[in-house]
């Protein structure tokens, strides 16, 4: 069945394999689906909507040398013994506190999960989507990064997102920016003394990592299409623009 509704549909790898981690919210920021699958299962899914945004927690392309090219002209002044074989979008983060991967010069040089990214926006451009913020079209594919949503959306750099604090954190944060997700406040409320001793934790109630991230690139997505004012993108055209929830940016993120 078609769904014409609009969907802000946000893409992330799960570490370590080609499969990928995906939520779609409407309009009104309800959770339309949230699930994991191979890339023909993430195309058929988009494929399923009559106009969509889609955010992808992963680089758009190689590096193309900036930052080096700039640190010999000196037009960067990187600190001692730092690597510049990275892009510019992600020499810009780390120079804020926000870690990120380093994206080669090749794609042979790059890792799975990075050339599954590739193969994500081939395959959406040969579907007709136009890289954001391109206007008047029914499909637009964005660049993010779900650490870096998280760091801006939170402030700070948030807890280890595999440990139950940083879920919970990551969880509160989404929540209070609008999502219509679980309240993860109700995790507590199911909490006894009893229940502790015996190591029984309602887990139900809280999203797992992949999927906090797919939730927090979605977010993303929805934001650069309602709320324009409200992202803030960064980077280069010539090796990828990052798209982030939050109006500006800090220069430290803790």
């Amino acid at each position: 069945m078609l769904l014409t509704d609009l969907a802000f549909i946000g893409i992330t790898r799960i570490s370590g394999h080609k499969s990928f981690t995906y939520a779609a919210l409407d309009r009104d920021l309800n959770l339309t689906a949230l699930a994991d699958g191979e890339l023909d299962d993430v195309i058929a899914f988009i494929a399923g909507h009559g106009s969509a945004t889609v955010a992808v927690d992963a680089p758009i392309g190689v590096n193309r040398g900036l930052v080096l090219e700039m640190t010999k002209s000196k037009m960067l002044t990187p600190q001692k013994n730092r690597r510049t074989d990275l892009r510019l979008v992600e020499y810009e983060l780390r120079e804020r506190g926000i870690a990120t991967t380093k994206t080669p010069a090749s794609v042979e040089q790059c890792p799975e999960w990075m050339q599954a990214g590739f193969e994500l926006y081939r395959r959406l451009g040969k579907m007709g989507f136009r890289k954001y913020p391109e206007k008047d079209s029914p499909y637009l594919v964005l660049e993010t990064n779900s650490h870096a949503c998280h760091c801006v959306m939170a402030g700070q750099v948030p807890l280890g997102r595999l440990s139950l604090e940083g879920r919970l954190q990551r969880q509160i944060v989404l929540y209070e920016h609008g999502l219509n997700i679980k309240d993860p406040m109700d995790f507590f409320e199911e909490i006894t003394r009893y229940k502790i001793s015996k190591g029984i934790l309602p887990m139900e109630l809280l999203y797992r990592p992949g999927q906090l991230d797919a939730l927090a690139v979605a977010y993303t997505a929805w934001l650069a299409v309602k709320k324009q004012e409200g992202v803030f993108v960064i980077g280069d055209m010539k090796e990828g623009m990052v798209v982030l929830p939050e109006r500006e940016l800090k220069n430290k993120y803790l």
